[in-house]
């Protein structure tokens, strides 16, 4: 859904301190504050009882206009109002198959289906290959077919899995360039884990006015089943015919807060940066009052608030549809805590919309061919 809102966006600069006396006029370049209705610089012990604020930012170049404010900012007229905690490493999807419950002699085939922004260019429903290997006898009792050997049907896979692309077209993609594979444990209750690896960070243009940072991540579904490779597409096995649980023990999770990030929402919200002067343009010196605040390297805690109007009584006699405003204000996480305790005592406690990469409790075991964690898992 598209969002209308008014932005106004504000990246605090490493080493920002708070202003502690005078007005938006005073702010140094860059420098951001926090202030009253009367311009007084905001503390936690007197925003509450202030009507309504004002966030402000010195400029570089303040021809024309002065420091750089957002609208009268109301705890009464605030619709939104969360944050998103930074966290520049993305967890990657684990998923364990288990339960393997294969007649010998039996063809086995493991499916998976990969989404992320750029293989759903590439393939159409996900990225989705299968390999299919005849299930051992495990030669034990009085009947040595009456069992699979779980171990062996594991590596097996895992061999499948490693092996090269058809075909002599180099662009063909294999499993590996996606997955990594292991097998857990040596006994009949031997695991495999498939893991999604970091996705790898695509090309950046040179073109100043281009958009080149996108959010992405990859995750799978795994099928287990008997026989060979459907060629259904939809529908990619029978549930009938499963011979093993995957289970997810670990999702995968978006990057959040990077100065890659921070970076494009500057040029995304550029036109409200500058009062009198259009969009960043290719040309040299179109616009010179660009000011790009974000440090390389750093990660932010972003902090959103949605909010309609302060004197609402204007609207009244509109015949239109009303558009509210929104701010966003990219903080350095070393400097994020004093920010956010005066903007609490305004507006509340903030909930924290990043939440927790959803994961399993886990507890360490031998595995093969090294030491790892085996799980509880999330069905």
């Amino acid at each position: 859904m598209a969002d209308f809102s008014l932005t106004t966006l504000f990246v605090v600069p490493v080493g920002n301190t708070l202003p502690s006396t005078g007005s938006t006029q005073n702010l140094t370049a860059g420098q951001f504050g926090i202030y009253t209705n009367t311009y007084a610089v905001a503390t936690t012990g007197n925003i509450g009882a202030a009507p309504y604020f004002y966030l402000a930012q010195g400029r570089t170049n303040t021809y024309l206009q002065g420091s750089k404010r957002s609208d009268k900012i109301a705890a009464s007229n605030v619709t939104e109002w969360y944050t998103v905690t930074g966290n520049p490493v993305a967890a990657n999807q684990v998923t364990d198959v288990t339960n393997f419950t294969v007649t010998p002699g039996t063809d086995v085939t493991i499916t998976l289906r990969a989404f992320s922004s750029y293989l759903q260019t590439l393939y159409f429903n996900g990225f989705t290959r299968s390999v299919t290997v005849k299930g051992e006898c495990l030669a034990c009792g009085g009947d040595p077919c009456a069992d699979v050997n779980v171990p062996a049907l594991i590596d097996a896979f895992i061999l499948k899995f490693n092996e090269r692309a058809p075909g002599n077209n180099p662009d063909n993609i294999s499993f590996s360039q996606f997955y990594q594979f292991q097998r857990i444990g040596n006994d009949q209750n031997a695991i495999l884990r498939i893991s999604g690896k970091p996705l790898t960070k695509y090309g950046q243009p040179c073109d100043v006015a281009a958009f080149p940072w996108e959010y992405d991540r990859m995750y799978f579904r795994t099928f287990v089943y008997a026989g060979p490779a459907t060629t259904a597409d939809f529908i990619v096995a029978d549930s009938c015919n499963m011979v093993a649980d995957a289970y997810v023990t670990q999702r995968s999770s978006y990057i959040s807060g990077t100065s890659g990030e921070i970076a494009q929402l500057e040029k995304n919200y550029y036109s409200y940066q500058a009062g009198y002067l259009k969009h960043l343009y290719r040309m040299v010196g179109y616009n010179e009052n660009f000011e790009s605040w974000v440090s390389n390297g750093t990660t932010y805690n972003t902090y959103y608030i949605r909010f309609q109007d302060y004197d609402r009584t204007a609207l009244n006699y509109v015949a239109s549809l009303h558009e509210d405003a929104r701010v966003i204000i990219a903080v350095p996480q070393s400097l994020a805590a004093d920010i956010e305790d005066i903007l609490v005592a305004a507006l509340g406690p903030v909930t924290d919309e990043y939440g927790p990469i959803t994961s399993t409790t886990s507890t360490t075991t031998t595995i093969w061919p090294s030491t790892s964690t085996t799980t509880t898992l999330i069905p």
